[in-house]
């Protein structure tokens, strides 16, 4: 792996010359309940990237820090990006990528309202010539269940719960305030999901689920899980596209 916050143009073009994939995390800057910091969701991206970086040998690129939050807006410190803005980005991202000689892009997204907008940006690459792999934390709801002690606030949905503390556990426990950390368990209305709505609608603290079981261990498992489910579909990649 060569990571681009640490790495020298040469180094840079020498990853080109080996054939690198280029890999970039997508987060968001977005309310995490009391016990966790705004960058949650950055954070994991990065985590998570990196552990695939290094099994892959890939060019790491720094996050995107911003995503589309609309939905925690009116929490106090969430910054969100409009779809329109995040998508131009990974798509000019994307060129960059291409101008330097890499042959390939994959997108690590760590926040559920990117996945539209990344999706949407990589029809445009590979229209113009780069392969664009977006993942989206591939089987988490199964490592959820594997791992986890405590029940998720919904199906497949993980918010400031045990599965995303237990994260930030593993990768920057120095931001985590457990002693913060409570129980929230809201009542999701009939229709959520199917028109627009604010979270803090539904959630006083922002935290869907309980984060008090969470452990550095269970993090460190969620991430190993992670990439293990991400190294087949990444081969798959490569194959499809002569890589």
């Amino acid at each position: 792996m060569i990571e681009a916050a640490r790495a020298t143009w040469p180094e840079a073009e020498a990853a080109a010359a080996r054939g690198a994939l280029a890999m970039l995390p997508i987060g968001a800057t977005e309310q995490h309940g009391p016990h966790l910091p705004l960058t949650t969701d950055t954070d994991l991206a990065t985590g998570v990237a990196r552990a695939l970086a290094e099994a892959t040998g890939a060019f790491l690129l720094p996050a995107i820090p911003y995503g589309d939050a609309w939905s925690c807006e009116s929490f106090p410190g969430t910054i969100s990006a409009s779809p329109e803005t995040l998508r131009a980005l990974v798509t000019d991202i994307g060129r960059g990528v291409r101008r330097m000689g890499l042959p390939a892009l994959i997108t690590l997204n760590g926040h559920f309202g990117n996945r539209e907008p990344v999706a949407l940006a990589a029809r445009t690459l590979l229209s113009e010539g780069l392969p664009v792999l977006h993942l989206d934390y591939p089987g988490l709801e199964a490592l959820a269940a594997r791992h986890c002690v405590s029940a998720p606030a919904a199906a497949g949905f993980y918010h400031a719960d045990e599965v995303e503390t237990a994260m930030m556990l593993a990768l920057r426990p120095e931001a985590v305030r457990m002693d913060q950390a409570r129980p929230d368990y809201p009542a999701f209305p009939p229709d959520f999901g199917t028109q627009p709505m604010q979270l803090r609608e539904i959630s006083a603290s922002g935290v869907f689920g309980d984060p008090r079981p969470a452990t550095a261990e269970t993090g460190r498992d969620l991430i190993a899980g992670i990439v293990a489910n991400c190294l087949p579909l990444v081969a798959a990649f490569r194959a499809r596209h002569d890589l």
